[in-house]
């Protein structure tokens, strides 16, 4: 059996990091684990090809050569995924589909032409879709009837099908699930509220298959909550440590936490120890009234600011996510978010129009009261808002846009992310004593040193930033030399949001225009069938 392992594009997005791979050579973020993990669970003694679409287009050949075509996708892959559904039908191919996406809203997936849709978690459905294809079946659904897998039988991923050369990261998982109750959230919705987490014997296999493959840069640790279960990533932390000593610290790692991190400084350390570098952050508004709206209630046991800080001091490079749109939200929502990402000097802050994601409970409450305008729903940046706010949207999108445009001004990144550096060089003095430099720092090729002299060109010649970028380069490397490289690369970072930024404004700009002129038609028309219905009334 052949089986070809379709991965769709991404949009270009915050997360796209486009500028910054063009500098580096690179073709896309991360790898698609969730198809390396769908070959290692199917049958082995079955073939394998994988292609990302986001690396290279699928060749004739490779379409011809399926006897399966297999796509996984996340919502934000909408467009691509069912183009690449439509194209293996062209081919007369049997398509399979799993994934966020499929799950989430699988009559799309149909409506495509998808034969097998595969959804939920794959160590359940997949033996289930395996069964059908042997006996035979040319459709079905499989689905695990909420049920949810114990993954510590989860098989090391198949990295040996990537084209490795092509991501700046590697991805492992070792939990899945949140054990909060957030309300926009659907994390919890597919994966469920009690974090279950591989064995820390099995994630030590996975970062030595890696090893062997000859991976040696960052890895990202792709759990929504990576400290879920906090007794459990002590566990593989105290785990690793020995591993990634003896193996001469090959890989710096990033994941995503709560921000109850920042209450377990042993946890930190523990993770700085073992070559932790960044941290992913769900802020979402420094607004009390919202998060308790929205039931984020994590984040209102101490102080935001000082919970970011605590992390950076910590050693721990803070990047966050902040949303603009809450309901009950109050005037200057945009404006807050600004002032509490330069109070805290996070770096790198992803800031978003709320989305009301399928099957999450704001969706459900939103379509309850009448104000879901779509349940299908993109959490792209540059989306407007798929539900009627509370204030007007005019008001939340103007915010938004200044915002994310005042943000990345090309100066007041520069100048923000050298605050935090300050904190994190300090943090380098204290935990890496027997390490010259900072996880996450890029190795020194010629390809990084032609990335670094296009920075220097753009931010310490051309632009606006020019005489700060010297003197902050300057300070970098006398009092933090082991950190510098890390903020160059940083730096570099910066000039693709420094170009996003025009696209969100343009795009968002252009979806209110036509949100307001379809909103003005149906007022018009609904004004319209009143007065003739006032006129036709009979008299009495």
């Amino acid at each position: 059996m052949n089986i070809l392992l379709v991965y769709p594009r991404f949009p270009q997005s915050f997360w796209s990091f486009d500028k910054t791979l063009e500098l580096v050579g690179l073709k896309a973020q991360l790898p698609p684990l969730g198809l390396v993990t769908v070959a290692a669970i199917l049958p082995q003694t079955w073939d394998y090809k994988l292609v990302d679409r986001n690396v290279r287009e699928v060749r004739d050949d490779e379409w011809r050569w399926a006897d399966i075509v297999i796509i996984s996708a996340m919502i934000v892959h909408r467009v691509d995924f069912l183009d690449a559904v439509q194209t293996a039908k062209r081919y007369g191919k049997l398509v399979a589909v799993g994934g966020p996406y499929p799950t989430a809203i699988p009559q799309e997936s149909e409506a495509a032409g998808a034969d097998f849709l595969v959804l939920d978690e794959g160590e359940i459905t997949l033996p289930m879709f395996v069964e059908a294809v042997e006996r035979g079946d040319r459709s079905g659904t499989f689905r695990s009837g909420g049920e949810k897998p114990d993954v510590t039988s989860t098989p090391v991923p198949r990295y040996d099908l990537l084209e490795m050369d092509a991501y700046a990261e590697m991805s492992v998982q070792f939990s899945r699930g949140c054990p909060f109750q957030c309300e926009f959230c659907d994390i919890i919705v597919l994966y469920g509220r009690k974090p279950r987490t591989k064995d820390p014997e099995q994630l030590l296999a996975e970062l030595q298959c890696l090893y062997d493959l000859g991976w040696r840069r960052s890895i990202f640790m792709v759990d929504d909550n990576f400290i879920g279960n906090k007794r459990n990533v002590k566990l593989l932390l105290k785990a690793m440590k020995p591993w990634m000593e003896e193996h001469g610290y090959p890989f710096s790692f990033a994941t995503e936490a709560s921000v109850d991190l920042a209450q377990d400084p042993e946890l930190m350390q523990m993770m700085v120890d073992c070559n932790f570098g960044t941290v992913f952050l769900g802020i979402e508004t420094p607004d009390d009234e919202s998060l308790n709206m929205t039931k984020k209630f994590q984040n209102m046991r101490d102080p935001l600011s000082e919970s970011v800080i605590s992390i950076a001091q910590a050693g721990l490079r803070v990047m966050a996510g902040l949303i603009v749109g809450f309901d009950g939200e109050k005037s200057g929502a945009g404006r807050r978010i600004y002032e509490f990402v330069e109070q805290t000097a996070i770096p790198t802050a992803l800031v978003s129009m709320l989305q009301a994601l399928p099957d999450t409970a704001l969706s459900h409450r939103l379509e309850k009261e009448g104000r879901l305008l779509s349940k299908s729903a993109d959490i792209n940046q540059t989306t407007l808002m798929n539900f009627v706010p509370t204030r007007p949207i005019e008001e939340i999108t103007e915010e938004y846009i200044q915002v994310f445009w005042d943000l990345y001004d090309p100066l007041t990144v520069l100048n923000r992310t050298f605050r935090h550096f300050l904190m994190l060089g300090e943090a380098q003095k204290r935990n890496y004593k027997n390490r010259t430099t900072s996880a996450g720092a890029p190795d020194v090729n010629w390809v990084t040193i032609r990335a670094f002299l296009i920075v220097v060109w753009r931010q310490g010649v051309l632009r606006k930033t020019r005489l700060r970028f010297w003197i902050n380069l300057a300070i970098m490397l006398w009092r933090y030399p082991a950190v510098a490289a890390n903020y160059i690369s940083v730096c570099a970072q910066a000039e693709h949001f420094i170009d996003f930024r025009q696209l969100v404004r343009q795009n968002i700009e252009e979806q209110l225009a036509a949100y307001l002129e379809a909103k003005k038609l149906t007022d018009q028309t609904a004004a319209t069938t009143a007065s003739v219905e006032s006129v036709a009334m009979p008299v009495s």
